[in-house]
């Protein structure tokens, strides 16, 4: 969609992603260790080799971590969709807790890669979704992921340290849009919101829009044009 608009998409993974399903599937381990600092300095090194400021756009942890490459001035404008809370964000809806459970009640978790079950990320991704699409989303893209990250984002307000911050207030900033899924447990409205609020004081230009009827997994399932389409409408207007 964007190509054909008449934009260069570069799809940034995160360091040691590994490059199929089947690989992260059969090599849980080799994803293990990453963390939000690793992957924004990651995400850093991507910008910085484009030789130019360009449009980010991310979900979930992307949404958070598009926010921190545009907290370093590095975006021309910034879509953060279902994006994970930073600190300073301090709403904590029991859904956010009850999907990050599978994670957050094994402090082991904190070095390990973790699979969901079809239960868990039917709760997490699917809940908006028929039974059949979503265990063909489980089916199809379903993968260990490092556990590290969400317990850097469930205990970032209670550690001065955390590398979960973004410099909202950075003056070269950009305009940003937050996207968010009414129906969305693992990032709720009110994470959303909130996460809005504090991005609202920056000078540049700040929205928000609801998608009704939509869950986590809105950039995955069969209504992801409606989502990139939003995004795209952005884009072109704020990134020529």
């Amino acid at each position: 969609m964007f190509e054909a608009a008449g934009y260069a998409p570069v799809q940034a993974e995160w360091p040691g992603d590994p490059p199929t399903v089947a690989e992260a599937r059969a090599h849980p381990d080799s994803f293990a260790p990453q963390r939000v600092g690793t992957a924004v300095e990651h995400m850093a090194d991507v910008m910085h080799a484009l030789g130019r400021r360009a449009a980010v756009i991310g979900h979930s942890f992307g949404g958070l971590l598009a926010q921190m490459i545009a907290g370093r001035g590095l975006a021309a404008a910034t879509v953060a969709i279902d994006p994970a809370p930073f600190r300073g964000v301090l709403p904590v809806p029991p859904s956010a807790l009850k999907a990050a459970s599978p994670v957050l009640l094994n402090p082991a978790n904190r070095g390990r890669a973790v699979m969901l079950t079809f239960a868990q990320v039917r709760y997490a991704f699917g809940n908006a979704l028929e039974e059949r699409e979503a265990h063909d989303l489980y089916d199809t893209f379903a993968v260990p992921a490092p556990g590290a990250p969400i317990f850097q984002a469930a205990f970032a307000n209670l550690n001065p340290r955390s590398e979960v911050r973004v410099d909202t207030m950075q003056p070269n900033r950009g305009p940003l849009l937050i996207i968010e899924g009414d129906r969305d447990n693992t990032v709720p409205w009110a994470i959303a919101q909130a996460s809005y609020r504090r991005q609202k004081r920056n000078p540049g230009f700040t929205d928000i829009k609801k998608i009704t009827g939509r869950g986590h997994s809105l950039v995955l399932d069969s209504g992801w044009k409606e989502v990139a389409g939003l995004a795209l409408e952005f884009v072109k207007e704020f990134a020529r």
